[in-house]
């Protein structure tokens, strides 16, 4: 695929990396609205979802320039990526036009945040397991949803959730569900519990919900297994592009630590330094080659079984890579301040889970296997 950036893309960099340039430390809430009133968040969403909506009229190659950019400049962490990336394509391509009228105005000013309501205790990876109940409530109007989610990012600053929860009584697997959007804000109906977990940090949380109201369903009711594939699809492809740029990043900082430490020096070091080099550019090209669509329908599950297993080797190299010193904490330890990590172990200790998260490596396969190459599904 010949894929190059021409003079107007360009252009666009510059303009992405003047204003990154010019930008202050703001994090968190006020860079979402300052992304959002310069015109940084919806980028193309006009050319999908019609004149209106989103910022600027960028073209796909725009919209990764502006990716590469942001990650280059080392830009704050985005906490409003999963209504933009994830929230607002799916309302665009299934939801109604009121229902994109009322969300995605408020994501691209960047006053609303969102998170992703999947997973659940005996529920994870296989997402058709979900046991999460929802019945129309008269009374208030739309759903009363009851039950948990796990493995929730940003649900503790998020406004708003969109839930995957069974409509339909007595329904199984994928049949009954629906996916629902419903206000984090209400008090003793939803319950956020952040979970702290072997890395000293708390970015996935439990979600509790009991008789919260969902306003409405994104696909209809009973639609929700479609619109949860086709989310899953934009959260495993295109969007693994972005996250290749940060796992560059990353990959220079081992390499240093390799050089600077001496360690380079070490064949087998070297040669797996050089061989994730090697798999990072495949994967980039991989991505580029897939990104308008073309990958055909196993494209989503080979890029997270690539990803995946790459990152979780790159934490592995993290501390290897520093000999001795890599099981050594920065800080001597004290009562007050028992667990301290440098980066290199705590990408180590996160990348354990790139394998289970975002459906694991065996749910990957199965998908390629049943979907790709026609093999029959599993049984029992």
């Amino acid at each position: 695929m010949d894929f190059r950036f021409g003079p107007e893309d360009e252009a666009f960099r510059a303009q992405a990396r003047a204003w990154l340039g010019a930008r202050t430390a703001a994090t968190g809430r006020d860079w979402e609205r300052e992304l959002g009133e310069d015109g940084w968040i919806g980028l193309g969403w006009e050319d999908t979802a019609g004149p209106g909506y989103g910022n600027r009229h960028a073209s796909l190659t725009q919209q990764v320039v502006w990716a590469e950019e942001y990650a280059l400049a080392a830009a704050p962490a985005r906490v409003g990526h999963i209504g933009e990336n994830l929230l607002a394509p799916t309302l665009i391509a299934y939801g109604t036009e009121e229902q994109r009228n009322r969300y995605l105005p408020p994501v691209a000013r960047g006053e609303a945040l969102w998170c992703q309501g999947y997973s659940e205790p005996g529920a994870g990876s296989d997402l058709a397991a979900v046991r999460t109940s929802a019945v129309r409530d008269t009374r208030r109007g739309g759903y009363a949803v009851t039950g948990q989610k796990i493995w929730t990012s940003l649900a503790v600053d998020a406004d708003w959730c969109f839930v995957l929860a069974r409509t339909e009584p007595g329904s199984a697997r994928h049949h009954g569900l629906s996916f629902l959007l419903v206000d984090m804000d209400q008090p003793g109906r939803v319950e956020v519990r952040p979970i702290r977990q072997m890395s000293g940090t708390s970015e996935f949380n439990e979600v509790f919900f009991d008789g919260a109201v969902a306003v409405e369903a994104v696909g209809g009711e009973g639609g929700g297994w479609t619109v949860a594939m086709g989310l899953l699809a934009l959260e495993r492809g295109v969007s693994t592009l972005v996250q290749q740029i940060g796992f560059a990043a990353e990959l220079d900082r081992v390499l240093r630590a390799a050089v600077d430490g001496g360690t380079v020096t070490d064949p087998v070091l070297r040669a797996r330094l050089v061989t994730q080099w090697a798999e990072l550019k495949t994967m980039r090209w991989n991505a580029l080659r897939t990104l308008g669509g073309t990958g055909g329908p196993g494209a989503p599950s080979v890029a997270k079984l690539l990803w995946g297993g790459w990152h979780q080797r790159l934490g592995e190299l993290a501390v290897e890579v520093r000999g001795a010193a890599g099981a050594v904490g920065p800080r001597a330890w004290t009562p007050e301040s028992p667990y301290e990590l440098d980066d290199a172990q705590r990408l180590f200790l996160f990348s354990r889970s790139d394998t289970i998260y975002g459906g694991s490596d065996e749910i990957q396969r199965n998908i390629i296997a049943e979907r790709v190459l026609g093999l029959p599904r599993e049984t029992g």
